[in-house]
């Protein structure tokens, strides 16, 4: 597998995403480690590219990289200095909007959270509810005209980090809702004070690639199947079915067309590659090691589906 360095020391990489601990550490405001454990070892780095000569920084706790109109940014955060989830998330979405408000690569298409403990915590304690309302007021009105794809779920590392990263350009793309769920900033009041800000999938600007949110075995607003790990898996493929008929693209997945796959229970790993090898034959999937938002479901579902 080729490593990291010899990944960033190519032209054109915009971005190179690894997974766990055995990950090496290095030094390039373009590279990010998340704290997600694979299943499958070695893990894959994700590369991502552009053709397009690349610049990269960091401001502050901010880094970034920019190339041919596609702009890369991830921001780690210490819960701890910024009081709990709530603090972390508004301080990183605050400097998030305020770097994004000063580029021409300002459309954000899709963006991952990944937040320690997500489920601890009762009713608007948990900490996925206290991020939610962190990340809306950091966020301010930047998402006014519509919120992207995204994903949010919880590692296993330290409880108190805070991984955000995303993908934005220079030009809008579209977004996609399911006609089988209700659209994510209008879930009623028993998911928190702040409804979650996410499209469910973004088409991006070249139109022909599928950026999709973290898809669940949720219809309508309500989880499903809970304790039934076939079904809930079961669900979200059919999920992921409607919202490629919305996005008026052909049904299934092929080679070409990556998903991640975020396994609450180490013990259930085995049991979702081999349904997925099954559902989806042939089609490149990393399980991980990742908590859904919602402690009653097993699996979420995410990734891109091209043309």
């Amino acid at each position: 597998m080729t490593d990291a360095r010899t990944l960033l020391d190519n032209p054109g990489t915009l971005a190179v995403i690894g997974f766990g601990k055995g990950t090496a550490a290095v030094d390039d405001p373009r590279w990010l480690r998340v704290e997600l454990e694979s299943f499958d070892a070695p893990a894959p780095l994700e590369l991502w590219q552009v053709e397009a000569e690349v610049a990269h920084g960091q401001v502050d706790d901010l880094r970034w990289s920019i190339g041919g109109g596609w702009l890369f940014a991830a921001i780690e955060v210490d819960e701890d200095a910024y009081g709990g989830p709530a603090g972390a998330a508004r301080h990183a979405y605050a400097s998030l909007r305020r770097f994004l408000g000063e580029r021409s690569e300002q459309h954000v298409l899709r963006i991952w959270n990944y937040i320690g403990a997500i489920n601890h915590g009762e009713g608007d304690q948990e900490r996925y509810k206290q991020f939610c309302d962190g990340r809306a007021e950091g966020l301010g009105d930047f998402f006014a005209n519509g919120y992207p794809a995204a994903t949010a779920i919880g590692h296993h590392g330290d409880d108190a980090r805070l991984q955000i990263y995303l993908l934005a350009s220079a030009h809008a793309g579209a977004r996609v809702e399911n006609p089988r769920q209700l659209s994510a900033w209008r879930y009623p009041r028993q998911y928190g004070r702040t409804s979650p800000g996410f499209a469910r999938a973004m088409t991006l600007p070249a139109q022909d690639v599928l950026a999709i949110s973290g898809t669940a075995a949720i219809v309508g607003h309500a989880s499903t199947h809970e304790g039934n790990l076939d079904a809930q898996l079961n669900e979200t493929l059919t999920n992921l079915e409607a919202l490629l008929a919305s996005a008026d693209m052909p049904a299934g997945f092929d080679t070409h067309s990556p998903l991640k796959a975020y396994v609450r229970h180490p013990a259930d790993a085995p049991r979702v590659r081999d349904l997925l090898h099954q559902r989806l034959p042939g089609v490149p999937v990393l399980l991980l090691h990742g908590d859904v938002c919602r402690s009653e479901l097993l699996v979420e579902l995410d990734g891109w589906r091209y043309a």
